[in-house]
């Protein structure tokens, strides 16, 4: 039996293994989409909205009628005593009979129901959940966005990381290979210690830069993991290749897309503020109304010397109520009006609000386009810098090989074409977060 049973614990062993090395691929959009899905502020942001909705039946159901039970119990272990006139009882005049009214132990069950007729406050409490209902919306979507800004930039910052990785590995070999052919060249009289000392410090400065982008390239990737939902270590690849990725962002054709400003959601979490303000406003005038509540119950009670109230023969006494609340606001001293008054300003100062994140939002679309075309034309020129970079150090690899040039010039051929790698890089990033900071300004994915 024991053969069996180890080849079955193996078994479970390797594929729980398995299933938790389970590696996660994804395309840029890919990677927005699962986040928009599992990103825990998304989550949250679904939460909000569900909260919502049912915040506004709990307002709805202010107003709809209301039924309360109650039921008690009383044992008076001393009962209140009252001294009456003794003549009552046939006693002598001018004398007092103790008497105790009642019996010690009573029990009561009473409904009520309860029905508002006219509120003010309840019909603009019922209106204003309309627009909170439409700002949970809003909310959500202004969340989404948020997730695919940081999805993008994370997803860049990853490619970044490994694009790094990988031409600081291949410098390194370049490296290599100038240090152990100039230390040979010294070694046997042909080359000057400068001239190995100066590709040391090269080599070093590489080694610790290598050694940093490997550090940078799991933390870019816990990131990606974070923001799109996943466990921090969970093993993920990304399907895009940075340049490839960068050139299907290049679209001069979204410069020339309309604003559809009632469509940004900026604007309408802008809005929002102004109906909330709205519905304060109407809010305040409102306490100046009366308000009218009707209400009925329907009691029982019973008395007893023991508790017998469970018991079939007991008496019970029946009682109804049929009334009606109104309250009708005075004077309160100009509270009411200042609050009013308040509430009114509120509202003007919302609407200059609304105003200005119109030409805010105008004015960042203006400033997303020049940004975007910026990050194209650097690219273009960092892309060109980097060709003439390359051409450069191999020229003076050759020369240097040759002994036409010095180490000191080769390693100032070499720095500037790190340089220029790195600008390379840096500017497709930038070209990826521009476009979709324009893309979410113009509420489009491309």
């Amino acid at each position: 039996m024991r053969n069996p049973l180890i080849t079955l614990l193996l078994f479970m062993a390797l594929t729980t293994g398995h299933a938790q090395e389970q590696t996660y691929s994804f395309t840029l959009e890919e990677a927005v989409a699962f986040a928009l899905e599992n990103n825990y502020s998304a989550i949250n942001a679904d939460r909000d909205l569900i909260d919502a909705q049912k915040q506004k039946w709990e307002t709805i159901a202010d107003g709809l009628p209301q039924i309360s039970g109650a039921v008690s119990y009383q044992n008076q272990l001393k009962q209140p005593v009252s001294v009456i006139p003794a003549e009552i009882f046939g006693g002598e005049p001018g004398t007092f009979a103790e008497v105790v009214f009642g019996q010690p132990q009573t029990a009561t069950a009473t409904a009520t129901l309860t029905q508002k007729i006219f509120d003010g406050s309840y019909i603009v409490g019922v209106q204003a959940t309309k627009a909170f209902l439409k700002y949970s919306a809003n909310n959500k979507e202004k969340t989404a966005m948020d997730v695919r800004k940081s999805v993008v930039e994370s997803y860049g910052n990853v490619l970044l990381a490994q694009e790094s990785v990988a031409i600081l590995k291949k410098n390194k070999e370049t490296l290599d290979k100038n240090l152990y052919e100039t230390t040979k060249l010294y070694e046997n009289g042909l080359g000057d210690q400068e001239s190995v000392d100066q590709l040391k410090i090269t080599l070093s400065s590489i080694e610790n830069q290598l050694k940093n982008a490997i550090r940078l390239e799991k933390i870019t990737l816990q990131m990606l993991n974070v923001v799109m939902g996943l466990d921090l270590d969970t093993p993920t690849r990304l399907e895009e290749n940075l340049e490839n990725l960068t050139q299907k962002k290049i679209e001069f054709g979204i410069m020339d897309n309309e604003l559809d400003i009632e469509n940004n959601v900026d604007y309408k979490m802008a809005l929002n503020l102004n109906e909330q303000r709205f519905f304060e406003w109407k809010l305040a005038r409102s306490r100046a109304l009366p308000t009218l509540n009707a209400f009925v119950n329907y009691g029982t009670s019973s008395f007893s010397d023991s508790f017998t109230f469970l018991d079939g023969d007991q008496q019970w006494f029946d009682s109804s109520v049929l009334g009606f609340d109104l309250n009708i606001p005075i004077f309160s001293s100009l509270k009411r009006n200042a609050s009013t008054q308040r509430a009114k300003i509120a509202l003007e100062k919302a609407k200059t609000q609304l105003t200005e994140a119109e030409q805010q939002i105008r004015l960042q679309l203006e400033n997303a386009k020049s940004n975007y075309v910026l990050a194209i034309e650097q690219y273009q020129t960092a892309k060109e810098n980097l060709k003439l970079a390359e051409r450069i150090e191999q020229k003076n690899q050759i020369k240097y090989t040759e002994g036409l040039a010095s180490s000191f010039e080769l390693r100032q051929a070499q720095t500037q074409l790190y340089t220029a790698q790195q600008e390379y890089l840096q500017n497709m990033v930038d070209v990826i977060n521009k476009k979709t900071a324009l893309e979410i300004i113009l509420n489009e994915q491309s």
